[in-house]
C-alpha cells in the first residue's frame, strides 16, 4: 500500500512543486507504515476526545467535558487557586510584555483585564456589594464561564494536538473542498473546525482555527470568517440554554435548525463587509501551507497529505507542551476579560435601561416580521453582544415561539464579549473591535430572517 502511494502521480494535484518551480510529488518515507499507524491512533484518539458523547456519572458530554467536570468537582480548591493564578497572570502580562501600549483597543482591554483581576478576587474571598454575588451575577461569571473555560482551555489544547497535528485536517480537508470553498469561501480543512466548536466549544473552535492560522493554513479573511462564523456554544450549552428556557421537548428541533441557520449566516455573511474586505494573505511571518487543490484520486492525495503532515510535525511530546503552552497563555489573556466585560454586560442588563434602548434597533425588524412579542424579542435579541445565555433569562416566561427564536439567534449569532470576542481579538487574527460588532448585527438581523419563519411553520 505505502509504494503504491509513494508512486502517486504528482499531476492529480495542483501546486506540488518546490521553490524551483520544480514538480516535487509527495516526500517518499521507509517508514509509512509507522507514520500510517501514529496519524490513525492519533487521530482516533483526537476524534474520540471532542466528537464522541458518552455517559459518566450520570452525564453525557464529551471526553474532555468529563475531564473539566472531573477536576471541577474533585478538586475545587485547587481549580480556584490555578484560576486566581491565572488572573493575576492574565491581568499583568500586558503591562509585562508591553503589549498595552499597542493601540487603543490594547489599553483599553488592559483596563478591563485589571477590573477582572480586582472582580475576581473579590468573588473568590467572598468580599464585596451584595449584588455581586447575586446567582445570575458573580457566581454566575465564576462558575458557569471563568473556571469552566479557564480548565477547558489547556486541557483541550493538548488533545487538540492530536486533532489537528496528525493529518486528520489534511485528509478530511480533500473530501471537503467541493463544498468548503464554493459555500464559504474556507478551505475544506475548516470543517474540522465547524464540528469541533458545535460538538466541542467555542474556546476549542478558536483554539484550534488560531493555531492552524499560525501554521499558515489558513489566509487572513479565512481564519476571520471561520472565527466569526464557525465558533458557536457546544451541543452542550445548547442543551442547558433549552433546559432554562423549557424548549427540551423540541430538542431536535432547535439543535438542527440553530445548525443549519448558522451555516447557511455564515455563507452570507462571508460575502459581505467586513469580511469580503478582508485581506486574503497569510499571516506575517507564517510559513503559507496552503491546501492543494485535487484534481482527481482524492482518497490516495487525502492520504499523502495526511502523512506528509505527520512528518513535518515537532516530537510527540513536544508537540504536546507546545499545545499546552499555547492553551495556557490563551486561558491567561481571556479570564480577566470574560470576568469584566461579562459582568458589565450583566449588570447594565439588570439595573439599568440601556438594552431597551439598543433594543429599538431590532424593533423595526421584529414589527415587521410580526413576531408575537416584539418589543421582548428586540431587548433579548441586543442582550446576545453581551453574554450568549442573558437572552434566555430574559424570555423564560415568555411565548413558545419566542423562546425558540431568541435562542437560535443566540446559538447563530456567535459574537459576545463576555467570552467569544475577548478570545478572537486574544488570538493572531486581525479583526478590531468595529468589525466584530458589525459581523454581529448582521448575523442577528439574517438569523432573525431566516429563523421566523421556520418558528411560525413549527410552532
Amino acid at each position: 500500500m505505502a509504494d503504491k502511494i509513494e508512486e502517486l502521480p504528482v499531476e492529480y494535484v495542483e501546486g506540488a512543486n518546490n521553490s524551483d518551480g520544480q514538480s516535487s510529488g509527495y516526500p517518499k518515507s521507509s517508514n509509512n507504515t509507522l507514520t500510517t499507524v501514529k496519524m490513525i491512533v492519533c487521530s482516533l484518539i483526537g476524534i474520540f476526545s471532542f466528537f464522541v458523547t458518552f455517559e459518566w456519572r450520570g452525564k453525557s458530554s464529551i471526553l474532555i467535558d468529563h475531564i473539566v467536570s472531573f477536576l471541577s468537582t474533585s478538586f475545587p480548591t485547587l481549580i480556584t487557586v490555578y484560576i486566581s493564578i491565572l488572573l493575576v497572570a492574565g491581568a499583568l502580562m500586558p503591562f509585562k510584555n508591553k503589549s498595552w501600549k499597542k493601540d487603543v483597543v490594547s489599553r483599553i482591554l488592559s483596563i478591563f483585564k485589571l477590573a477582572g483581576l480586582v472582580v475576581g478576587i473579590m468573588l473568590i474571598a467572598g468580599v464585596g456589594p451584595a449584588w455581586l454575588f447575586a446567582p445570575d451575577v458573580g457566581p454566575f461569571l465564576m462558575d458557569k464561564l471563568i473556571k469552566p473555560v479557564g480548565v477547558l482551555i489547556p486541557i483541550g489544547s493538548i488533545f487538540l494536538a492530536l486533532l489537528v497535528s496528525y493529518g486528520l485536517l489534511e485528509f478530511i480537508g480533500v473530501f471537503m473542498q467541493p463544498f468548503m470553498k464554493p459555500i464559504f469561501r474556507t478551505p475544506g480543512r475548516s470543517a474540522v473546525d465547524a464540528v469541533a466548536s458545535f460538538v466541542g466549544s467555542y474556546s476549542v473552535g478558536l483554539l484550534l482555527t488560531n493555531r492552524v492560522f499560525k501554521q499558515g493554513k489558513y489566509t487572513i479573511r479565512e481564519a476571520a470568517i471561520i472565527a466569526t462564523g464557525f465558533s458557536t456554544v457546544s451541543v452542550t450549552f445548547m442543551v442547558v440554554m433549552a433546559n432554562t428556557l423549557d424548549i427540551m421537548g423540541h430538542w431536535s428541533e432547535f439543535f438542527w435548525i440553530s445548525l443549519v441557520i448558522t451555516f447557511i449566516v455564515t455563507a452570507i455573511t462571508a460575502r459581505i463587509y467586513p469580511l469580503n474586505r478582508m485581506k486574503d494573505e497569510y499571516l506575517e511571518g507564517a510559513t503559507p501551507d496552503p491546501e492543494i487543490r485535487v484534481k482527481g484520486k482524492r482518497l490516495q492525495t487525502a492520504y499523502h497529505e495526511a502523512l506528509n503532515t505527520v512528518g513535518k510535525n515537532p516530537p510527540f511530546l513536544k508537540n504536546l507542551y507546545l499545545h499546552l503552552k499555547d492553551g495556557l497563555v490563551m486561558a491567561m489573556g481571556v479570564i480577566p476579560s470574560i470576568l469584566s466585560i461579562g459582568l458589565l454586560g450583566i449588570v447594565l442588563a439588570l439595573y439599568t435601561p440601556i438594552f431597551d434602548y439598543i433594543g429599538y434597533i431590532f424593533a423595526p425588524f421584529t414589527y415587521l416580521l410580526q413576531l408575537p412579542e416584539p418589543l421582548l424579542t428586540a431587548k433579548a435579541l441586543s442582550l446576545s453582544i453581551t453574554e450568549i445565555f442573558l437572552p434566555s433569562l430574559l424570555v423564560t416566561k415568555a411565548l413558545l415561539i419566542t423562546k425558540f427564536i431568541v435562542a437560535t439567534v443566540s446559538v447563530s449569532a456567535i459574537l459576545f464579549f463576555s467570552a467569544v470576542i475577548p478570545l478572537i481579538l486574544s488570538t493572531e487574527i486581525p479583526l478590531s473591535i468595529r468589525d466584530l460588532i458589525i459581523i454581529w448585527f448582521e448575523r442577528v438581523v439574517l438569523t432573525l430572517i431566516l429563523v421566523t419563519p421556520v418558528a411560525f411553520f413549527l410552532f
